[in-house]
């Protein structure tokens, strides 16, 4: 049977993986929470790297605690995007029992290859690999799209899910 969204269909068998809980709406409850988390620690990322950024093209000193800041923040955002990952597919087998419902997954998955590259190349930026803080820079505006994307196609997720 062919997918509506041409999306595949995972699909895990009964046999071996059985979820019987009453209401996945706590699983969603906590996916929420995250969501608007993680746009709160894009939002301080921002910030502080257009912060980062100023001093940097202005020559200026930079307040001893903001790279480690930006770092902690980002480490927050990494962690909360690879929970809303699991979340979504927990809760998506749980529901459905197979995956590729929507293009939330293609979002989803998009949002979650930005925010490891965005880190990866954070952890390499240096004075010698100009081009790391060129990745970074780049995954994170594209990041701000595909944050959107998620957002939207999350939105007609939610309304499957509410009584």
């Amino acid at each position: 049977m062919e997918c509506p969204h041409r999306l595949h269909h995972w699909t895990v068998p009964s046999t071996m993986f059985t979820m019987s809980l009453p209401s996945f709406l706590w699983l969603w409850r906590i996916a929420a929470w995250s969501m608007g988390l993680s746009l709160l620690a894009y939002l301080l990322l921002a910030i502080t790297g257009v912060w980062m950024f100023r001093a940097r093209r202005l020559q200026q000193e930079e307040p001893s605690w903001l790279h480690s800041f930006h770092y902690m923040i980002g480490s927050c955002m990494v962690s909360l995007v690879l929970l809303l990952l699991l979340i979504g597919i927990i809760g998506t087998l749980g529901h459905f029992g197979s995956l590729g419902h929507s293009p939330h997954l293609i979002a989803g998955l998009t949002a979650v290859v930005l925010v490891l590259l965005s880190a990866g190349s954070a952890l390499l930026i240096n004075a010698r690999r100009l081009w790391a803080r060129r990745i970074h820079i780049s995954a994170n505006i594209v990041l701000f799209f595909g944050f959107a994307w998620v957002s939207l196609t999350g939105w007609s997720v939610v309304q499957k899910y509410l009584p």
